[in-house]
């Protein structure tokens, strides 16, 4: 998938036993002749997933002067795993640690998944990006789901979420689980609905809280619970254009409604944390009211339950439990900035993890667009993950290759936002590649892309031949009218003056 490129591996300094796996990209370059690339595939030489040796075995015991990665960072120590992430990064391991600490950022790494690679999530970080997967009632097999996981992350998304409603809901994560080198998500709310029938009204907090240790239990790293929408918000709602555009958001009101009774993964949410804590499973407080429309963003029942995540995100912190703060949604452009500042005032500066945002909504098949738009601008601004969107967003349950014009325009979406950002890692990849553009090597230039296979296709479609790689121009130029080419005499008879 990725040519002139090799597994490479960085070993810790705090712990030697550290090998972290990078993709280095060969190039004929002299000023650049290699570059290092976050890789996100797996640890093994040999292809995809061969596990960390950090001894994160299944079910290991955490040591005793701490359960999470919270409570070391508070503490001061330096973990195997904040090493690992900041070696990623290219950062300092303090850095992970003052950052974990502060509550700016996550390490999602529950104990049970020792197959996961530790990764760090927040503003000082590279920005990330998430891959929705999973079956519904209507299609889609665990065979299908395991392709699109591993289709997504070759292709570099730093965290899954299985979103799976259909059959096999358990079975399916478990075989993700056991063959996924990132950080596994859930919406645990999905099984608890399908274990009861399928009718929000039958739902309770013994069925969530049973769901919940058992997805606990199997591995997943980081969960999407939608606890700050409250009942006395439910009207602000339904007066909207599209009302409540969440799955989960949209259960809980109704159940709220059906039982007259406060939400209760709100009422529950110290106990919930106590779960999380277990296992340090961080939290993503889900925004169950995010607009579904530009004519109801930034409206008073999106601020309102903004304002209860921040709420809820000081307990979680207080009990030791890493939080992530889930944003919209869709909003206009121009309201971008408004929703990044309030979030940072009122979560204290913890992760925003946001969907899209979609800038627009008259875009059904190029959703992936309208909100790579708006994710490139909302990563600018401070968003530490953006949820990808695909062309099939509103319209179906996406395909393989639905997966992957979703995941390579969010990495484009993340990557213009590190450049904004200044990210020297970032920066030096751009550069590597307009030096290769300018020099008019090719294979360097496919080698350096997002996609590779991509642009070598569109390239060899008029120029096919082996002797095109050596060419100096393109098919829509041709040899006479190459601005790059013409340069480049002009820079050589610039310097004979």
């Amino acid at each position: 998938m990725y040519p002139n490129s090799k597994k490479v591996f960085v070993e810790g300094k705090i712990y030697p036993q550290i090998r972290v796996g990078m993709r280095e990209i060969s190039l004929s370059d002299k000023e650049i002749p290699s570059l290092r690339v976050y890789d996100t595939s797996g640890g093994g030489e040999e292809g995809f997933l061969r596990g960390v040796p950090l001894g994160r075995g299944a079910g290991g015991t955490p040591p005793l002067k701490y359960k999470t990665q919270r409570e070391a960072a508070l503490l001061g120590i330096i973990t195997p795993e904040m090493e690992y992430a900041a070696i990623r990064e290219g950062v300092a391991a303090e850095v992970v640690l003052e950052e974990l600490a502060k509550g700016r950022a996550v390490l999602p790494a529950n104990r049970k998944h020792p197959e996961c690679e530790p990764m760090i999530i927040g503003g000082k970080f590279l920005v990330k990006i998430n891959a929705n997967i999973g079956n519904s009632a209507l299609g889609s097999s665990i065979k299908e789901e395991i392709e699109k996981m591993k289709w997504a992350v070759e292709l570099g998304a730093d965290t899954v979420m299985d979103l799976s409603t259909g059959k096999n809901i358990h079975e399916t994560r478990e075989q993700i689980l056991r063959n996924c080198p990132v950080p596994i998500g859930t919406v645990p709310i999905y099984q608890a609905l399908e274990k009861c029938g399928g009718d929000p009204d039958d739902l309770s907090w013994e069925l969530f809280r049973e769901t919940l240790v058992e997805q606990a239990e199997q591995g997943v790293d980081y969960f999407t619970i939608h606890a700050g929408l409250l009942r006395k918000y439910i009207p602000l709602a339904v007066k909207r254009t599209t009302g409540i555009v969440s799955r989960g958001g949209s259960l809980m009101a109704c159940w709220m409604q059906a039982h007259k009774k406060e939400n209760f993964l709100y009422t529950h949410f110290a106990e919930i944390c106590e779960i999380l804590h277990e296992y340090d499973i961080a939290i993503s407080l889900g925004d169950g009211l995010r607009p579904g429309s530009i004519a109801d963003a930034n409206d008073e029942a999106q601020f309102s339950e903004l304002k209860t995540l921040g709420e809820l995100t000081k307990i979680a912190w207080d009990l030791g439990v890493q939080t992530i703060i889930e944003g919209p949604g869709h909003v206009p452009l121009n309201k971008i900035k408004e929703n990044m500042d309030l979030q940072q005032e009122l979560c204290g500066g913890a992760p925003f993890y946001t969907l899209g945002p979609l800038v627009t909504d008259i875009a059904p098949g190029y959703d992936h667009i309208t909100s790579g738009i708006g994710a490139a601008v909302i990563g600018m601004l401070g968003t530490a993950m953006l949820c990808y969107v695909t062309p099939k967003e509103h319209l179906g349950l996406p395909t393989k290759e639905d997966v992957r014009t979703g995941v390579i325009t969010y990495k484009l979406a993340a990557h213009a936002a590190d450049i904004a950002k200044g990210n020297e890692q970032a920066l030096l990849r751009d550069k590597a590649l307009s030096r290769a553009r300018f020099d008019f090597r090719w294979e360097d230039q496919f080698a350096l892309s997002l996609d590779p296979e991509l642009a070598r296709s569109f390239h060899d479609e008029t120029l096919g031949a082996p002797q095109a790689k050596n060419a100096k121009f393109c098919s829509m130029c041709g040899p006479n009218f190459c601005a790059m080419r013409i340069s480049q005499r002009l820079s050589g008879e610039v310097e004979k003056e």
